[in-house]
């Protein structure tokens, strides 16, 4: 693979649709330090004495692209590019350094497995917890609890607690809850690699369903062929960068032949 990026190319869509995702500018800088510290009360200690020293790591760098209502939006790019952390942002689970990400609509985020669960509690209890901070109602969870146990067939399960859950499980179990109401955005963050081939395609039924109901789907996938067949549009980033933004085929096309 070539370290050196080409240009970038914009094949976007210029027509009028309606934005739901509109991401301008945005960077994502972390600060990380020089030397490992290894202890809470070391940190303290270099901290005071100013001898703490940081540098910067740029995740995503001037990204700039709108996701349209009804789109199917593929992220596309090799490990550590910025991918996901572009999805926290539209998530609102980071906050970007510079820049602006409004997002018009209700979210359902799938972000990272095991995230808004507490793993000594049981799954049921999960379903409650995660469920809350999704923004559910105990009610509306009490009236469709039977329906996430049963898309994730795993009833026999339920009072087991989620540490000894595989994470396939885990899976299936975040991924029925945060379907269980049609968002206006669903972000699904590599969740449909992982678990069996039977519920993946389970997993996929659903999505498409709720494509045909009208929901906005942001994915990021290494699977170039669930790209493919999922999306409509896609943005690939690499390196932090915006490589090329515009319809799936063709940055599919782009991003295979990168890799080669």
């Amino acid at each position: 693979m070539s370290d050196k990026l080409s240009n970038t190319y914009d094949i976007s869509d210029s027509s009028s649709a309606e934005p739901i995702v509109a991401v301008q500018d945005v960077s994502v800088i972390f600060n990380i330090a020089n030397e490992k510290i290894q202890s809470l009360k070391e940190y303290f200690i270099k901290l005071m004495r100013r001898e703490l020293m940081f540098r910067e790591f740029v995740a995503v760098d001037d990204v700039t692209f709108t996701v349209n209502r009804g789109d199917v939006f593929g992220l596309v790019g090799t490990n550590g590019s910025g991918k996901s952390t572009m999805l926290k942002v539209i998530a609102g689970v980071l906050e970007p350094s510079k820049g602006t990400c409004t997002v018009n609509g209700s979210i359902s985020p799938l972000i990272e497995l095991g995230a808004g669960f507490d793993m000594e509690l049981t799954a049921r209890e999960n379903i409650y917890l995660n469920g809350a901070l999704l923004g559910f109602s105990k009610k509306f969870l009490d009236d469709h609890i039977n329906e996430i146990i049963d898309f994730a067939e795993l009833q026999s399960f339920m009072e087991m607690p989620l540490k000894n859950y595989s994470s396939g499980m885990v899976a299936r179990i975040a991924f029925a809850i945060a379907t269980v109401t049609e968002p206006d955005l669903l972000i699904v963050d590599e969740v449909l690699s992982v678990g069996d081939f039977l519920f993946q395609q389970k997993c996929e039924d659903r999505i498409n369903q709720m494509i045909k109901n009208g929901t906005t789907v942001l994915i990021v996938s290494h699977s170039i062929d669930q790209v493919r067949r999922l999306c409509n549009r896609a943005l690939w980033i690499e390196k932090s960068h915006l490589k090329m933004l515009g319809d799936a085929q063709e940055v599919c096309d782009a991003y295979s032949s990168y890799q080669q």
